[in-house]
């Protein structure tokens, strides 16, 4: 598959059109992210009520991990929009009818990540933390313990997500609009990260501290996981042209 090189001015352009589609189809875009804000404010107020606080960034930071299996949603509503059509929730469910069923094992490979990634983080917190609750009012000054879980789990975590970056960035796009099959569909990810590796890495950055701050601060995240999720689509469709 033909690949095109990849520059900052690239990640600016792929941006620009992500905030313009984000706009456009701003009421569908926002219900459907609506969907995980939910799931994030019951899942961040379990683990506070529990006194769980510093295992909050760390959940935070899995989201990027399950993050790749929603985009065909956003797929679908771009897709109907660049249609001359008017995105509805229809849309979003034919985004995931549409895609390639190999998805779906690419999906549970995310799943398996994001399973390895929370077990692991748990035994950090166990191990450094223990069960002594931490309230939310407690965390500064921060405790010894506290940062040495925030570091170790960012440094697990982090390269789990390097893993899954690399295999699913471009692979979840192809496998959205049925371009390859899924060994094609890595294979091309892979080549496009390693081939433009300082670009990659920078949008990486992006968007694992975009989102993992939109979540720590849950209503931005109904604005910028749009913008990121259509700015994804648009980067993709620079790098393996249709």
């Amino acid at each position: 598959m033909k690949t095109q090189a990849l520059s900052l001015d690239s990640l600016f352009d792929a941006l620009a059109e992500g905030w313009r589609v984000a706009n456009e189809t701003r009421g569908i875009s926002i219900a459907y992210t609506a969907l995980f804000v939910v799931g994030g404010v019951l899942i961040m107020g379990g683990l506070l009520a529990r006194g769980w606080t510093p295992f909050v960034i760390a959940a935070a930071g899995a989201f990027m991990l399950v993050g790749p299996a929603v985009l065909a949603g956003y797929f679908g509503i771009a897709a109907a929009l660049a249609a001359g059509q008017r995105p509805g929730l229809g849309d979003v469910a034919a985004g995931f009818a549409g895609a390639s069923r190999t998805l779906w094992a690419l999906a549970l490979v995310c799943g398996l990540l994001f399973m390895i990634f929370v077990t692991d983080a748990a035994i950090l917190y166990a191990y450094m933390i223990g069960d002594v609750p931490v309230w939310l009012g407690e965390l500064l000054p921060v405790a010894e313990g506290v940062s040495r879980f925030v570091l170790w789990s960012s440094v697990s975590g982090g390269v789990v997500a390097f893993l899954l970056f690399t295999v699913s960035a471009f692979a979840v796009p192809l496998l959205c609009e049925r371009r390859a099959t899924l060994v094609e569909a890595v294979v091309s990810s892979v080549r496009v990260v390693f081939g433009n590796f300082f670009i990659a890495m920078v949008w990486a950055v992006l968007l694992s501290t975009t989102v993992m701050a939109s979540i720590l601060l849950l209503p931005l995240l109904l604005l910028t996981l749009p913008w990121l999720a259509y700015a994804s689509r648009a980067l993709y469709r620079i790098a393996l042209p249709v």
